[in-house]
């Protein structure tokens, strides 16, 4: 009789070691990013918040382009294209070379994924709904999952969590950012312009010719994705959605044996966590807090209960679902607690979750700021309500890895490994 397929299991020792790799540039990023935010915010409610608006609208680039945006724009466009190009080459790492190359393992992310984005949306719109219906286009606000945020929290709350559930909130978050992806670009794309989307098809197809030949010199690969970049922009497609179509390009076995994609990621991850999503966010965190209907606003209180009810409802029942109809058991030793203090994590929506609020409701409105507000405020009770839990659950593992220390040695797997 085969044996039960395991829920939140541990892959295989390779895929554990990236995984830690990707978790200490994630973990130090959050820091950077909470303190962009920190920042903004203070900035923004400041007595000197109209230099700090001033400086977001302040246009930079070159008009005959039509690239003569703002430096919020830029951040929004540009910066976080970097920060999808990484997101797309893991996303694509997992499912070509990690453990979710194997169908039974993947289903579990993706499927929690699938229930954390539905079920935020349904509670967004039925609040909205029953306030009178103003502001149902940001339905999509509160259904993305912040990888910097929600990992650096995990990281600070959980220093003796089982390996697994680290594992699966990564692959939770980068599986939802890429359905974000496909709603930014199929929900929140204006005006399409065939021409200009063409034209960045063939230099993205351009572009992947050489990775897949092996060829990254910076100064013939370079100028193709800058080129990608501006072609998308100008189609009316958001702007990010170049740097996830030119990361599915890049190889996870190129020749030779190459690793071109873990490569890219190696080099640009730093990049994106350190710089461009800070950046990002210090623009576009700057909201005013006070005045208007505060926290009992329609958008923010949907906004709200989206991230903190929705998300670990959707993530939950997922996996319940998920273990109820094949049959797998959650890994031994994990318990339910654990799953729902890891949906309440995944409530941590930040990046994308500004974004859609800026492409829903347009930059600066009225509904942008509630938006923010509620994105703001939704992420730090989730992180709050996820630190009481996870903390208890990580006194019991403390305590199983102090009893079972010299079983953990004698197996000869790392410790890092096993927690």
């Amino acid at each position: 009789m085969p044996a039960p397929n395991r829920l939140l299991s541990l892959g295989t020792w390779a895929e554990a070691r990236r995984i830690a790799e990707v978790l200490r540039a994630e973990t130090v990023g959050g820091v950077l990013l909470l303190g962009a935010t920190v920042l903004a915010l203070a900035w923004a409610n400041s007595p000197w918040k109209d230099f700090y608006q001033d400086l977001a609208a302040f246009r930079v680039g070159p008009e005959a382009l039509h690239l003569n945006l703002s430096l919020a724009a830029w951040a929004a466009d540009g910066l976080l294209a970097i920060f999808f190009f990484v997101a797309g080459l893991e996303l694509k790492h997992e499912f070509v070379a990690g453990d979710l190359r194997d169908p039974r393992r993947a289903a579990l992310p993706v499927a929690a994924a699938i229930g954390g984005m539905i079920v935020p949306a349904l509670i967004y719109l039925a609040v909205i709904g029953a306030r009178g219906g103003d502001g149902m286009e940001g339905w999509a606000v509160p259904t993305a999952t912040d990888i910097a945020f929600a990992l650096a929290a995990l990281g600070v709350i959980g220093t003796h969590l089982p390996g697994a559930l680290r594992t699966f909130l990564l692959t939770l978050a980068v599986v939802d950012d890429l359905f974000a992806i496909l709603i930014i670009a199929i929900v929140y794309t204006a005006g399409l312009h065939p021409l200009p989307l063409l034209l960045a098809f063939v230099v993205i197809a351009a572009f992947g010719v050489l990775v897949q030949r092996g060829v990254t010199r910076w100064w013939l690969v370079m100028p193709l994705a800058l080129a990608a970049w501006v072609l998308v922009h100008a189609s009316g497609v958001h702007a990010t959605v170049a740097g996830v179509l030119l990361a599915f390009t890049v190889p996870v076995r190129g020749r030779g044996g190459v690793d071109l994609a873990h490569r890219f990621e190696h080099r640009w991850r730093p990049i994106s966590a350190g710089f461009a999503v800070p950046i990002f966010a210090f623009f576009a965190a700057g909201v005013t807090v006070g005045g208007g209907a505060g926290l009992g606003a329609a958008v923010t209180l949907a906004a709200v209960l989206g991230l903190v009810i929705g998300k670990p409802l959707g993530i939950l029942g997922s996996t319940w679902l998920v273990q109820r109809f094949t049959r797998a058991q959650l890994a031994e030793g994990l318990s339910w607690w654990d799953v729902l203090g890891l949906g309440l994590l995944g409530g941590v929506g930040f990046t994308v979750s500004l974004l859609v609020s800026e492409l829903a409701y347009g930059s600066g409105t009225p509904l942008d700021e509630e938006a923010k507000i509620g994105v703001l405020a939704g992420s730090l009770l989730a992180v709050l309500l996820a630190a009481v839990l996870l903390r208890v659950r990580n006194r019991h593992y403390r305590r199983l890895c102090e009893q079972e220390a010299a079983d953990d040695d004698a197996d000869g797997v790392p410790d890092a490994y096993q927690r």
